[in-house]
């Protein structure tokens, strides 16, 4: 049974978020077949070209039969932030909804979620030499010892970030040392969000075995390396004008192969700390769910294994 909504103003958005390796995409793909929605992606490292592979983006195939908005259409040099996910994305949904379809926001990128929900306040653009002299310090005296420096000027912030968040400390001191406004208090100035404009329906993916997600990471990172990752990171590394401090190149996988094609370690070890840094992500992931207000939660796994896509479909139906 297909389900239709004709009246324009009563149409939902959907969020279904997860970990990475959780089945998110394969979910949501199924789900065409079932409602009347559009895909927009909310993966910050599947926005790239070139970067197919290791993000796990759909092949072709799939994705001539299944669009994904926000999908492969922004150059791994450019920058591109959570502020431009937000406009980006408004545009998609409100575009969706003249079409008298749902939209359906898929992906593990939480940030992007949380912004595009609560809002997000005027923050400025990148600095190159501020973020490059973040960076030096960091090289010489740790992250650590830039994580209190930020514990200084912004102590909201600091307190909600691990000291090796380099990326997200760097951002918040950076974002300091521009304004000489503390990220918190930018934040809570933050105005935009679509949770007053929209009815947001928010699922969760979650797992009972992290064991067996860690495992499923495992097996999904040794399928790419056979489908040729370490060839596409290779492609990426000879363009010449790339580096390790891109926010592509830090995608979780690609880091770590981008330091064996420098020379910092064998292909075995960046094989093996890419990974561990992937199970990190997912933890990341899996600790931003468990915070979420207002999203309900579809199991993923029965503790020995996942669940069909037929079946999480169907408990996703009943929920609606």
């Amino acid at each position: 049974m297909r389900i239709t909504l004709d009246n324009k103003q009563q149409l939902p958005v959907i969020f279904l978020m997860g970990p990475t390796a959780s089945g998110k995409t394969d979910l949501a793909i199924s789900l065409l077949d079932h409602l009347p929605v559009e895909l927009i992606n909310v993966d910050s490292a599947q926005i790239y070209q070139q970067m197919d592979i290791g993000t796990a983006k759909p092949d072709p195939e799939t994705l001539e039969k299944a669009p994904h908005r926000l999908l492969s259409f922004c150059d791994p040099a450019d920058a591109y932030s959570a502020a431009d996910f937000v406009r980006d994305a408004k545009k998609e949904i409100a575009d969706i909804h003249n079409m008298g379809r749902i939209p359906l926001l898929v992906g593990g990128s939480m940030l992007y979620f949380k912004m595009l929900l609560e809002g997000l306040s005027d923050l400025p653009s990148a600095d190159a030499d501020i973020r490059k002299s973040i960076q030096e310090q960091a090289d010489r005296e740790g992250w650590a010892s830039i994580h209190q420096q930020l514990q200084l000027v912004d102590p909201i912030t600091a307190g909600k970030l691990h000291p090796n968040h380099s990326q997200r400390i760097q951002r918040a001191l950076e974002v300091y040392k521009i304004t000489g406004t503390p990220l918190s208090e930018l934040h809570s100035q933050s105005e935009g969000g679509i949770e007053d404009c929209y009815e947001v329906r928010q699922y969760a993916l979650v797992m009972q075995n992290r064991a067996l997600l860690h495992q499923r990471i495992e097996q999904r990172f040794m399928a790419m390396m056979q489908a040729g990752f370490a060839e596409e990171v290779e492609q990426l590394y000879r363009r010449g004008d790339l580096h390790s401090d891109l926010p592509s190149i830090r995608a979780a996988g690609y880091r770590q192969l981008w330091d064996y094609f420098e020379g910092y370690c064998s292909l075995d070890e960046a094989v093996e700390k890419a990974i561990i840094a992937t199970r990190q992500l997912a933890k990341r992931q899996q600790t931003w769910l468990r915070n979420w207000s207002n999203s309900q939660e579809i199991q993923v796994d029965n503790q020995q294994g996942y669940l069909q896509i037929k079946d999480l479909y169907e408990i996703f139906l009943k929920k609606q």
